[in-house]
């Protein structure tokens, strides 16, 4: 049934076959057909888009997921976007479920904050809103000088658990990092659930030290500070041994997450909670990037199911680890695009959704 008004397009981004998947859901939901358009790539690895129809006053939203070659999504995502502005479409909204470079929303020592970079080239090329999902810090959408809609996937995960994990009232929400524990106790408030939360790390039998695999050495002279001040010096930071905060023993182990890709902290972690009693492991996480040997190291650990949503297409994964299963969240993409197409309150979707969600 088509539910919006017209001068609607929806366009997916991406020249991967397995990407379009979460824009045909979306378009299928919507009842409308996929815009045509042409993206691929030219013989010297150029992006190339082609727009196959007209756009000029309408509302165009483009799908984009993010496929293995991030920075050719990005380059396609920039490119649609243009092409877009330049035949005179009325709104250029980008629907971007996992928002690629979100981990790199920090400074770092001589480093650089490559989600703001990205964010500016989004505007720059033409977007006017920004559909998403869970990003990795909230404060990203601050970037953005459009609005941004940073919608939730925890609904769609929390109903998974009640309703595929039998004997969920015996399970306790855990946190692998003090980091990740707000998000944890969001979880197991919604679900009445105890939560557990792993601080620590595993001790290494020779420091990294030893053999000056720290570079540069440390500098003993600091000559080049005046002597007439005295600057405190701040002792370093030094994990404890892994520990468990929180009884684990005989339940159901559900760590939550925002994202799952280099998987080492969730086997450790998975580990950690096999040895303190707990009889079932579950992975539970927004974003799916399952990288290298994710899906092989995931098949021969602990862990006895990995749940992701569908904001990143992973069916070669699934295919090499029958643990990973999907949550589908093209439902909510939908509903955002039939609001914001149609000037309704998007504040139907962000019912409930706490300050931690």
């Amino acid at each position: 049934m088509n539910a919006t008004k017209g001068g609607l397009v929806i366009f997916t981004a991406n020249s991967n076959p397995s990407s379009r998947e979460l824009g045909k859901r979306i378009a299928e939901r919507l009842g409308v057909e996929l815009g045509k358009v042409q993206v691929y790539q030219e013989a010297n690895r150029e992006t190339r888009v082609q727009i196959q129809e007209s756009v000029r006053g309408k509302d165009v939203f483009i799908i984009q997921t993010v496929s293995k070659d991030v920075n050719t999504t990005i380059m396609e995502l920039l490119i649609m976007v243009y092409a877009c502005r330049t035949s005179c479409a009325r709104n250029i909204i980008g629907v971007i479920p996992y928002f690629p470079y979100s981990k790199q929303c920090k400074m770092r020592k001589r480093g650089s904050i490559v989600s703001k970079l990205l964010a500016s080239m989004m505007c720059k090329a033409g977007l006017t809103h920004l559909i998403t999902m869970d990003l990795h810090q909230k404060e990203i959408q601050g970037f953005f000088n459009i609005p941004v809609d940073n919608l939730r996937a925890s609904p769609f995960l929390l109903q998974y658990i009640q309703e595929e994990i039998p004997d969920y009232r015996n399970a306790v929400i855990v946190a692998k990092s003090p980091s990740s524990a707000k998000r944890a106790q969001s979880f197991a408030e919604r679900l009445r659930l105890g939560i557990a939360v792993i601080h620590g790390e595993a001790q290494d039998a020779e420091s990294d030290l030893v053999d000056g695999r720290h570079s540069p050495p440390i500098v003993k002279n600091m000559g080049a500070i005046h002597p007439s001040l005295e600057i405190p010096l701040l002792i370093p930071k030094e994990k404890p041994p892994i520990t468990v905060v929180g009884d684990v023993g005989g339940r159901i182990a559900i760590i939550v997450d925002d994202i799952i890709d280099d998987v080492d902290s969730f086997l450790a972690a998975a580990e950690t909670l096999k040895e303190r009693g707990a009889y079932k492991i579950f992975v539970m996480a927004t974003h799916g990037i399952l990288s290298s040997d994710a899906p092989r190291l995931i098949e021969e650990s602990a862990i006895d199911e990995v749940v992701v949503t569908n904001t990143i297409p992973h069916e070669i994964q699934k295919l090499q680890c029958p643990k990973i299963k999907t949550v589908d969240i093209s439902m909510i993409l939908s509903e955002a695009i039939r609001r914001i197409h149609n000037g309704e309150s998007m504040s139907y979707l962000f019912r409930n959704i706490g300050v931690d969600d």
